[in-house]
């Protein structure tokens, strides 16, 4: 065991390595990926994962080969690669940072994931810029933003026309986004599974049709 000398701070601990996060289903089951240390980067929780992914096969009736997904906010692409995993057609990353966008390059050539398409850029100008090229595109968005920052009243709205008819989003929070508490921007928005780990709140969203909205 090292020991500081009397009176002298002891050395500071060496650098960490980069996290890893292990993909949990699918043909890459147990393979663990590199996540970059970095401050805000914080990997969507292995057991929220498989409970959030177990809700989506359900929902999604198995049929992962005609999900068409949009991870925004990828971070270390944890939602992403779970769902090209179990066989999403495509999945779209986008990520502002740049190193966080090369380790996410790096993981998709080690798996091959040729289904995965990584976009260097901002999460709004992403959504909003699908939205009005391929309207209907995505059955699956993903949402994981920074806390604190009204990200998810800004992107909500512009996921409308981005999903199909039936499009599912999964939102984390650092507040529920249903009960007698929820924020008007939800109004749009059906709840559809909802649950908590630690101090983050985890959702599955789907648009309301017009009449749970006038009701």
């Amino acid at each position: 065991m090292n020991k500081s000398s009397k009176g002298r701070p002891a050395a500071k601990p060496a650098a960490r390595g980069p996290h890893q996060v292990r993909i949990i289903g699918g043909q890459w089951k147990r393979t663990p990926l590199p996540v970059l240390d970095a401050e805000g980067l914080r990997p969507t929780p292995d057991r929220v994962r498989e409970t959030v992914f177990n809700w989506l096969t359900h929902l999604l009736d198995g049929a992962w080969e005609q999900c068409a997904c949009l991870d925004l906010f990828a971070g270390s692409g944890a939602l992403g690669f779970e769902a090209a995993s179990r066989g999403a057609r495509r999945v779209v990353m986008v990520e502002q940072s740049g190193a966080a966008v090369r380790q996410l390059e790096a993981n998709r050539d080690k798996l091959k994931a040729d289904a995965i398409a990584i976009v260097r850029g901002d999460a709004l100008a992403a959504v909003r810029g699908a939205a009005q090229r391929e309207p209907g595109a995505y059955r699956l968005v993903f949402i994981d933003p920074p806390y604190h920052q009204g990200w998810l009243e800004k992107v909500l709205p512009a996921c409308e026309a981005l999903l199909e008819p039936s499009g599912l989003v999964y939102a984390e929070a650092e507040f529920p986004l249903d009960g007698d508490d929820a924020p008007a921007w939800m109004a749009a928005w059906e709840v559809l599974r909802s649950d908590k780990a630690g101090m983050v709140f985890y959702h599955l969203l789907q648009r309301k049709s017009a009449a749970q909205i006038q009701a």
